[in-house]
Formats: C-alpha cells, structure tokens, sequence
C-alpha cells in the first residue's frame, strides 16, 4: 500500500536545540497514527510541520505525493485540531460553524451534519467564551476541522482532559472516519492512549520509534519499571 504521508530525515531546531534530529516514518491510508512522546518532546512541532504551519530545517515530507516545501495543495485536504484555542472566540459555536463553512466551501448540507453529529445542537446559541466544558469545544473543533471532509486529520491532544462524555463520542466519530477511508495522526501524551492508534511513534531525545500500540505500551510499563528501582536503589 502506498503511504499518504511519507517523512524523510526530516530535522527541526528551535535556537540551538534540535527537537527531530533526521526522523523518518510513513502513515497509511486509513491509519490513527499516534505520536507519542512526554512534554516538549516535538510532538506539536511536528504536527505543524505536517500541516503546513511550520517551516523545518532539513529532510522532506510528502503528503498525498506533494512536497509540502513545493506546493500546499494537499491543506485542501487537511483538518486540524491544535492545542491552542483557534476558534473565533467573539463569535458563537454556529457562526463558528457558518464562517468556517464558507472558509471551506462547506454546504449547509455539511454543517448540519457536523451538528448532529457532535451534539452540538444545544450550544449553538452559546459564545466559545461560554462553553462550560473543554470537551464540548474540542467536539467543535473536531467538528468545524470536519466540514471540508479532509481526507488526513491531524490532532494535537484532541481527547486530553476532556470529560468522558465527549471523549467517547469523539472516539466514535474518529473510528468511523478511519472506517470510512480517513487517516488521523493525533499527538497524545498519556500511555493510555495509545489502544486507540493504529501505530506509534514515540519521540524522545529528537529521534522516533516506531511500534505496534501493545508494544508502546509494554515498552512504558518497562521504563516505569526500570525508574522506580532506580529511584529505590537511590533512596537507600
């Protein structure tokens, strides 16, 4: 199968410092590929490279076979979540919806459908400064990264610290995009998890590994492992 994003030695430095030291991996059609790593590991540099948002010091990346140095067709294609805030926060959750929409060149049609979908009927009226919870403005967001009907969605955190309501519904409507042909990469800090990616890749130290989401999972308990007698030997 052919990969949709495909990412060679790709380098990013901010300052002196290097947060991806020439990584390389491939995401496939259909795939929630997770990136996995503590804070400040490169996980959101990452996902702004892949989306357009940043540039990057050296290497290649390919998406939908279009050198993102070269040509930004594949972003009518793209759906973002980020971690920062990045809807209209003087507008209310349907204008949000409405502006985005045209953004987009979304139908009403679309917009409809991203509502029901979400639940997002009894907060239309609301402004985002008045939503009570995070995770109905994460479901916003997913919903308004949705109405151009991207074909990879990338995802910063899009499940963190969001009540399990909103958590569980956003799954569904992750898993049955996947179903339908979609692909996700989502960046996600919390082990946990890492059962709803198809794949991970763990970055540490600016190199990444990839595993099989039981083996990220078998290889945390492990450093966990490890840490602890380590700091029990020190303690002695």
């Amino acid at each position: 199968m052919e990969s949709i994003i495909k990412v060679s030695k790709l380098s990013q430095k901010m300052g002196r410092r290097i947060l991806l030291n020439e990584i390389s991996f491939e995401v496939f059609p259909g795939e929630c590929f997770g990136v996995f790593g503590t804070r400040g590991t490169g996980k959101t540099s990452l996902l702004h490279i892949l989306a357009g948002l940043d540039r990057f010091t050296s290497g290649e990346v390919q998406i939908m076979g279009n050198n993102i140095r070269k040509s930004d067709k594949f972003k009518r294609d793209l759906g973002l979540v980020t971690q920062e805030k990045s809807l209209f926060r003087d507008l209310t959750v349907n204008e949000n919806l409405d502006f985005i929409a045209a953004l987009k060149q979304a139908s009403r049609a679309d917009i409809s459908e991203m509502i029901e979908s979400y639940e997002l009927n009894e907060f239309l009226s609301e402004p985002i400064t008045a939503l009570d919870t995070m995770g109905v403005f994460q479901r916003l967001s997913l919903a308004c990264a949705m109405l151009n009907r991207p074909k990879i969605l990338i995802l910063d955190e899009i499940i963190k610290d969001i009540d399990l309501y909103s958590r569980n519904l956003i799954l569904r409507e992750l898993q049955k995009y996947q179903a339908e042909g979609g692909t996700c990469v989502c960046a996600f800090s919390n082990i946990d998890f890492c059962k709803y990616m198809s794949r991970i890749g763990w970055l540490e130290g600016g190199e990444v590994t990839l595993y099989e989401a039981e083996d990220a999972r078998a290889e945390w308990s492990r450093q966990e492992k490890l840490y602890k007698e380590q700091s029990g030997n020190y303690h002695v």
